[in-house]
């Protein structure tokens, strides 16, 4: 599997995540399989109601109310997105835990370095696997 994301909202959740600093910031992220590649519609910049350095959760309002919006567009969940303010983009051992669902794509955007770093994952039974993720 490949995942697409558009520049425009990669840079949009770039943008979340450094307006969250110092803590993680959280969102979904909509679209469509076609085949062997998913496709990124739409990005939800949501709250992190946990407002940690360390963790996410999604606000269930804002959660729910992203859910009614991909509806309403014909838009599939595909998964979630958030932000490691000082660690690389990788699944930390709580991320791995909580990831439920293995149908979910998992993304993470690092901002330790100079320049954002985001990676795309998928995660099933405590089973971390690199899914390639084109950004254009």
């Amino acid at each position: 599997m490949v995942i697409k994301i558009k520049q425009a909202d990669y840079e949009a959740i770039a943008a979340h995540a450094r307006s969250a600093l110092p803590k993680e910031a959280c969102g979904l992220i909509a679209g469509r399989d076609e085949g062997d590649t998913r496709v990124i519609e739409k990005v939800y910049l949501l709250t992190n109601a946990d407002q940690s350095r360390e963790h996410f959760s999604i606000d269930p309002k804002e959660q729910l109310a992203a859910i009614k919006d991909m509806r309403k567009d014909g838009l599939n969940p595909l998964g979630n997105f958030h932000s490691h303010p000082e660690t690389p983009a990788r699944p930390s051992e709580e991320d791995i835990r909580l990831a439920l669902d293995a149908k979910a794509s998992y993304l993470i955007l690092s901002l330790a370095e100079n320049s954002p770093v985001l990676k795309a994952f998928s995660i099933e039974k405590g089973a971390v696997i690199s899914v390639p993720l084109e950004v254009g």
